[in-house]
């Protein structure tokens, strides 16, 4: 209906002078649906990242920048509440390029708490009490919000002064302290040459160099496979987007950037394959040392070949799973029968590092093994039931178990990252597992000593100190 001046003054008693704009402003305000003067609803879930940024790059480096020391502080403050990270090594027992093997139990326990009594209480009585170590929860991404590919310090530096490539996020740094990670440049073995042992020449394989080192040791087609393996594309960080986590456009990353040297660096990410974000789990990068014996592949096991894996990897795991994403930032789409096949043929020949005590049966020749050792070998194909899903000769039988974590503990937000059941987990491979700290899939355990507090606990075995030290002692000559 009209109103009138009058009728405006006389209905809204103002205190301020009404303006004919005012007056419009006002009569406009009545005709507004009660439902649109309501708060805006917030967003439906979606299983979709945003496609459209609303935000300015530059806005986007300036906010994030100003976010990542304390982004960081609340990282290390988790660690720290959760380990001992200092650095202690064991006298003489180094991995297969030399680095020193960190010893003891880092996982911190409650006050007043033991290990032995914790081993004797029920999953039950640990979660009403929750007495569960914090350092055997999942552990979250350094910023689980955000995720996305993140690799250690080294590996950047290197990477830049190789290739002028950098792998440096404005956003955030790698969080574990380097003492706990995997030789750097690790060893290369290889199955059709183990005579010629690490193959590598003590180089970390890049762009630059992988043609002369493998020219004349290779066929071929392994060749390129090496070569499509250290060749940058797009990656959900790494790309020419405005959403990008690197100040310059950037050419990707390589498969070697996490995999360095077909091992591992431990660079960490999320997997693709779970929505919501709070809900993904952190990835400990695994070795492909070993590939050719394994048959379960990515980050829930759901590919069956190496050749599945690395198409995979190219068209959706390096874009967070999000093919939307993948068309956007750059997917690469490999050719199956020459790219992917040479790739993966090469990731087919690398091979476990030496383990000179072990017999042609994977297990302990008496020969040279000590008694430590040979103990340890019998605690773990008995009390401790390692071998259940561990077998010889290469430690895994090649399916998923269950671990059931989630009988110790309520679920809990961490920094982001909501804990719950780890789910079904893949028996990696324990061949040379002495070179790829840290341990679990989302490498929560720093130390093969915490791996086997986890493991005492959660398989409720109830091993004593010298068995738990005897174990350890034969995990290091796997």
């Amino acid at each position: 209906m009209k109103l009138s001046r009058q009728h405006v003054k006389h209905n809204f008693r103002p205190r301020v002078k009404l303006t004919p704009c005012l007056l419009a402003t006002l009569i406009i305000s009545t005709a507004i649906s009660p439902a649109i003067a309501q708060d805006k609803p917030s967003e439906p879930p979606s299983s979709y990242m945003p496609v459209v940024i609303k935000e300015e790059f530059s806005s986007v480096m300036a906010r994030m920048k100003r976010e990542k020391p304390a982004l960081m502080k609340t990282q290390k403050a988790l660690l720290e509440q959760r380990y001992d990270l200092s650095n202690r090594t064991v006298p003489g027992v180094r991995m297969s390029g030399g680095k020193l093997i960190q010893e003891g139990v880092r996982v911190k326990l409650r006050e007043g708490v033991t290990w032995e009594a914790l081993a004797s209480m029920s999953p039950e009585e640990i979660r009403d009490k929750d007495i569960y170590p914090a350092g055997f929860l999942p552990l979250p991404h350094p910023n689980h919000d955000e995720g996305g590919m993140l690799f250690p310090e080294f590996h950047i530096d290197e990477i830049k002064k190789q290739e002028a490539r950098d792998l440096t996020r404005f956003d955030l740094e790698f969080d574990l302290p380097d003492h706990f990670l995997p030789d750097f440049p690790a060893p290369i073995f290889l199955t059709t040459r183990p005579d010629l042992g690490d193959v590598s020449k003590g180089k970390l394989i890049t762009i630059d160099n992988f043609h002369e080192i493998f020219n004349g040791l290779l066929n071929p087609k392994q060749l390129e496979g090496v070569r499509l393996l250290v060749t940058p594309f797009p990656q959900q960080q790494f790309n020419q987007t405005e959403d990008r986590r690197s100040e310059r456009p950037s050419r990707g990353v390589v498969c070697f950037d996490c995999h360095a040297n077909g091992h591992s660096n431990a660079s960490t990410h999320l997997v693709g394959d779970i929505r919501p974000q709070k809900f993904r789990h952190r990835i400990d990068t695994p070795s492909l040392r070993g590939v050719n014996i394994q048959r379960l592949f990515g980050s829930q096991r759901a590919l069956k070949t190496v050749e599945d894996f690395t198409e995979f990897e190219q068209r959706m795991a390096y874009f967070d799973g999000d093919p939307v994403i993948a068309t956007k930032k750059g997917i690469n789409i490999l050719d199956r029968g020459h790219q992917v096949q040479a790739m993966a043929e090469f990731q087919e020949i690398l091979d476990f590092p030496p383990a000179p005590k072990l017999g042609i049966d994977g297990k302990l020749d008496p020969r040279k093994a000590t008694p430590v050792e040979l103990r340890g070998q019998e605690i773990f194909l008995g009390k401790g039931k390692c071998g259940t899903c561990h077998t010889p000769p290469y430690y895994t039988d090649n399916l998923m178990h269950n671990l059931r974590t989630d009988r110790f503990f309520k679920p809990r937000l961490i920094n982001k990252h909501m804990a719950i059941a780890d789910g079904s987990i893949k028996t990696f491979p324990l061949r040379g597992i002495k070179d790829s700290p840290p341990y679990l899939h989302d490498g929560r355990l720093l130390t093969l000593e915490d791996t086997v507090e986890f493991f005492n606990l959660i398989l409720e075995t109830r091993l004593n100190e010298q068995e738990k030290k005897d174990l350890v002692a034969f995990l290091r000559t796997l």
